[in-house]
């Protein structure tokens, strides 16, 4: 990473060589961009960036929305893509996608691609795989205009988070999302140490998809969030939380089927840059759950 103050002192060659990719394949807005410094902040310089694209002609703007790839294509499996294209895909789980699943993504793309005869653009790090279907199902209705300018905010979106990998922050642009969990065992008056923690990303297309896992420390908590540090893909998810094992070990369990055993707590994400709390209250025979904060 660079800061924004050796940024700004670099030559064009330089400048363009670092930020020539964060949008897809097309250094021509690096090169205007870097008429416009000094940046002050990092939001300035996205700022920048996006009234260049945006001052741009119809052909250019029109090349950079068909320089993107489509989502899940062959080419996405065979890694012929960007670096940066091929990370944010395997990060949405379309590296991993079944047959029938791809399948679906196919006909999604070539519907897309009748219509309006360039690719459908999304920021997939802001998404779930259903997120993204249920997105291109909306898009469709759109006239070809209207997805124009659509397809370029999304193009804006995906430059500001590949530009946050490469200049360090300043705090100018909030970007990423949280979601974190609490476990209180109302039944001892205090936090539940030791429970094991799984959080699943739930899809309409096929099995969960595992995130993470953690274990509650002293304070009834996970010691990082269960995602952090990034956007929240828009979409549905299970944290299981295996009460059982955890009253067992404290002799609450009178028989070897204790009444509460995995904990299923499903909820949806519809803010990416948002902070989701879900705490989880709970007895060896109930249990409750909210949005926290």
């Amino acid at each position: 990473m660079i800061s924004l103050d050796a940024l700004n002192q670099l030559g064009e060659t330089e400048f363009v060589r670092h930020l020539g990719n964060i949008y897809e394949h097309t250094p021509w807005a690096a090169e205007r961009t870097y008429k416009a410094r000094p940046f002050a902040s990092i939001a300035s310089l996205l700022d920048a960036f996006a009234q260049i694209v945006k001052e741009s002609g119809d052909t250019e703007k029109l090349a950079l929305i068909k320089n993107h790839p489509e989502l899940a294509d062959k080419l996405a499996r065979a890694g012929d893509l960007t670096e940066e294209s091929q990370r944010e895909q395997r990060g949405a789980g379309l590296d991993q996608l079944s047959g029938c699943e791809f399948d679906i993504f196919s006909r999604m793309n070539q519907a897309y691609r009748d219509k309006f005869a360039f690719p459908f653009i999304i920021c997939v790090r802001r998404h779930t795989k259903d997120s993204i279907l249920a997105a291109v199902q909306r898009r469709l209705e759109h006239g070809r205009e209207a997805e124009i300018e659509t397809a370029l905010v999304e193009i804006d979106r995906i430059a500001a988070l590949r530009l946050e990998a490469l200049v360090e922050p300043d705090g100018t642009v909030k970007l990423d999302g949280r979601l974190s969990t609490h476990v209180l065992d109302t039944h001892h008056g205090g936090p539940a140490v030791g429970v094991a923690i799984s959080l699943y990303e739930l899809s309409r297309l096929g099995t969960p998809r595992l995130i993470t896992r953690g274990i509650t420390n002293v304070d009834g908590r996970t010691d990082a969030a269960l995602m952090a540090g990034r956007p929240l893909p828009i979409g549905r998810y299970e944290i299981c939380f295996e009460m059982g094992p955890y009253f067992a070990a404290r002799g609450i369990a009178a028989t070897d089927m204790p009444f509460l055993d995995s904990v299923p707590v499903r909820f949806g994400i519809a803010d990416p840059e948002a902070h989701y709390h879900v705490p989880l209250l709970v007895t060896p025979w109930s249990y409750t759950t909210y949005r926290g904060s």
